[in-house]
């Protein structure tokens, strides 16, 4: 039955992104948008792909570093230095550490999606992954991209 026109039927609006990084700064921002979308009352689907993907590796969450831009990023030992001040600055700003996140993201409805060229490409199993994620072709990721309302690369 179609909807009629005092009545339409409302599609529920979505939201996309994609997380390409597996450093602080790059699983950060795919969930706490997903988080927020749903939120909004948003479906909201986070894509992990190529180095992204570690982000939903089970055990990940904890080894998650971050990398300094510049000149800085190529010292050595400053990796393990700005990592400890970005972890330092996160947990000082009450925001929940990374699987603490995941976890919440989960909760919430946000979905998970693990890229299937990536998986292939790195020899994973769907038993490498956390609890709830989902493999999928790049194509079908974008079969609900395309209508969503927003689709971000973070």
């Amino acid at each position: 039955m179609s909807p009629d026109k005092e009545h339409p039927e409302k599609k529920k609006e979505s939201a996309a992104f994609i997380t390409s990084r597996d450093t602080l700064d790059g699983a950060y921002p795919g969930l706490i948008l997903g988080i927020n979308a749903r939120r909004l009352g948003m479906e909201a689907v986070v894509f992990y792909t190529f180095m992204g993907i570690n982000v939903i590796r089970k055990g990940w969450a904890d080894k998650a570093k971050f990398h300094p831009p510049g000149m800085m990023g190529a010292i050595p030992g400053m990796s393990a230095i700005a990592t400890w001040m970005m972890k330092g600055k996160i947990e000082k700003a009450q925001i929940p550490a990374l699987a603490d996140l995941q976890e919440m993201a989960m909760l919430e409805g946000v979905k998970f999606v693990a890229c299937r060229m990536t998986v292939d490409m790195m020899g994973l199993t769907q038993d490498d992954f956390i609890e709830g994620v989902k493999i999928q072709a790049a194509e079908e990721f974008l079969k609900y991209a395309k209508d969503c309302k927003l689709c971000l690369f973070t």
